[in-house]
């Protein structure tokens, strides 16, 4: 079957970039003109709002742009055969009692947990005829401070308290995930009752602190430190800081050695899978499966759910409150209450009349930030990569490392600091950052026997090349080629295993995906675009200054991630408001 494969290249041998057909996973019929409620965008999010809002017993409907459902969370056929988690790729962060409310696994979804999940080769000249050292990661720890004890036995003998330690931290923030935070403005303000009222949102900011207890300085400190401030306290082995501190940028445009760097670890490493802690896993048929199985669940409680229904503008009515959207056909779909799953760039600054908002609140989001370093390749390959510094065998089945999250270029804090320093000069690191993931290892639907699907989330390349000028064509090759360079070098034979790709740079997924700036989180990251400020002060508990407008995307608290909450916290925030009226 890797003959099927090779069919895909071109005569001249050069491997074919191949326009995503997808699957079509809505409903082909018209929506109605009346809802209850409708849901701008077919992101996991939305989807999420969707379930929860149908079950609280509005009519709800969902409007996708594209031909598939799920945003960023989408499975499509990039190369014939070949089956892509296009954009996001692994999971992780699903809050539980979504999974268990929506019934995701009865709706199909079906989870691979993996283990090991990190692999780190390094590119060095073995010892007496021995590959090249490596580190490799999983759920042992005894296993774990074997492979850390090859590069310091001071920080194997250390490994299990710092893990501990962050998971406790971790844990700890679980409750702030799960509802919206502190009504500030209603604690402040208004009558006596509804101050006190408004007192119950700090019920989740105190069960954090509880379970915080004494770790509360050491909570403050990796939310706001450089990542490599607590590393460095912890450990001395440039392999396990530079693996660690991969999860401390991953998506954001920021260096291990810039403040706020842990908090984006922490986000990285506060999920839960199959009552697994932090663990990470990938999805039987792509991130698809996680967005079909919340449509499922949504559609069986009654949602309406659309593809190919583009929405122009939120309709706004003489009261100046929300009545519905116009589709761009000029269709107009009516409703009690907008929610909108797009970033907040494009929910105000493209889809309401801008003559309904204040200027000052336009200023401000304009201001938001959407810095992206991101570019996402998706290859296809006719057979698994041979890492120098750990073989394959001769039989050609995969090794543990092959499910892992592969991490290349990451010998050293170093080599990741010149990284990102290359990207903020206008030029794609010429030794980018590499996490490259093999789904195709652990489900065998995603490819042809004996052929992968692989995908790399590479960093650093900006949005705008030097001098301000855009991506060419020519540009995406040249950096794609980079990319494949670093790989040859830890899997010799790697470029010439390919057989199709898909680059998408950070204008490419603002196109494909709705994602401004590129930007996978909805907005970064930052310390000051959290919780309280997410996105901004004035709306982090997801209402608009339009009545009946609503955020429910990643661009609200708690962010980004393939984790529901921004939906779940949005629609008990509309069903407490129509409870209201």
């Amino acid at each position: 079957m890797a003959a099927l494969a090779r069919s895909a290249r071109s005569r001249s041998g050069k491997a074919l970039v191949r326009v995503a057909t997808g699957s079509r996973a809505g409903h082909s019929s018209a929506p109605k003109t009346q809802y209850d409620a409708v849901i701008i965008g077919g992101g996991h999010n939305g989807l999420v709002a969707s379930a929860y809002l149908q079950k609280g017993g509005l009519k709800t409907a969902v409007l996708e742009r594209r031909h598939v459902l799920g945003g960023a969370a989408v499975s499509e056929e990039i190369i014939p055969g070949f089956h892509f988690s296009r954009a996001s790729y692994l999971l992780s962060l699903l809050r539980p009692h979504i999974y268990q409310d929506l019934e995701l696994k009865k709706h199909g979804l079906k989870v691979y947990l993996r283990d090991p999940h990190a692999f780190t080769p390094l590119l060095e000249e073995g010892v007496k005829g021995q590959p090249p050292r490596s580190l490799l990661l999983g759920n042992d720890l005894k296993k774990n401070q074997q492979e850390i004890g090859k590069f310091s036995e001071k920080d194997a003998k250390i490994f299990p308290e710092y893990v501990a330690h962050l998971e406790k931290l971790a844990c700890a923030i679980h409750p702030l995930l799960d509802a919206p935070p502190v009504d500030i403005p209603g604690v402040t303000q208004g009558s006596l009752r509804n101050r006190i009222a408004a007192l119950k949102s700090l019920k989740p900011l105190v069960q954090s602190g509880l379970k915080l207890g004494k770790n509360i300085p050491e909570f403050y400190e990796l939310i706001t430190a450089p990542i490599m401030k607590v590393l460095n306290r912890w450990f001395e082995s440039e392999p396990l800081k530079a693996t660690l501190a991969t999860d401390s940028v991953i998506g954001a445009n920021t260096s291990p050695s810039n403040p706020g760097s842990g908090y984006v670890l922490l986000h990285h490493v506060m999920g839960e899978l199959e009552k697994e802690k932090g663990a990470w896993g990938f999805v039987e048929g792509g991130m698809g499966g996680v967005s079909k199985s919340i449509a499922s669940s949504a559609r069986a409680l009654g949602a309406d759910i659309f593809t190919e229904q583009e929405v122009g503008q939120v309709l706004i009515g003489a009261d100046g409150t929300a009545k519905g959207v116009v589709l761009k056909d000029g269709t107009e779909v009516r409703s009690k209450v907008v929610l909108s799953n797009a970033t907040p760039h494009v929910t105000f600054r493209k889809l309401t009349p801008q003559d309904a908002l204040p200027q000052e609140f336009i200023t401000a989001v304009n201001q938001i930030d959407y810095t992206s370093p991101v570019t996402k390749i998706n290859v296809a390959v006719d057979r698994l990569p041979n890492f120098l510094a750990a073989p394959n065998t001769a039989d050609g089945k995969p090794g543990p490392h092959h499910q892992c999250s592969i991490h290349l270029n990451c010998e050293s804090v170093e080599v990741l600091e010149k990284a990102y320093k290359e990207g903020q000069q206008g030029h794609p690191s010429s030794r980018p950052m590499l996490e490259l993931t093999i789904p195709s290892v652990l489900d065998p639907t995603l490819a042809p026997p004996g052929c992968h699907v692989v995908s790399f989330f590479t960093q650093f390349t900006p949005y705008w090349l030097e001098g301000g000028r855009v991506w060419t064509d020519e540009d995406r090759e040249k950096f794609a080629n980079t990319v494949f360079d670093w790989v040859d070098c830890y899997a010799p034979g790697f470029k010439n295993s390919i057989v199709g790709k898909d680059i998408l740079t950070p204008p490419d997924l603002e196109r494909e995906f709705g994602l401004t700036g590129g930007n996978i989180f909805h907005g970064a990251m930052s310390l000051d675009q959290l919780y309280l400020a997410r996105p901004l002060p004035s709306i982090a508990n997801y209402r608009s200054p339009i009545k009946g407008l609503y955020m429910c995307g990643s661009g609200s608290h708690p962010g980004g991630g393939v984790m529901g909450s921004a939906g779940w916290n949005a629609a008990l925030a509309v069903l407490a408001d129509l409870k209201r009226r």
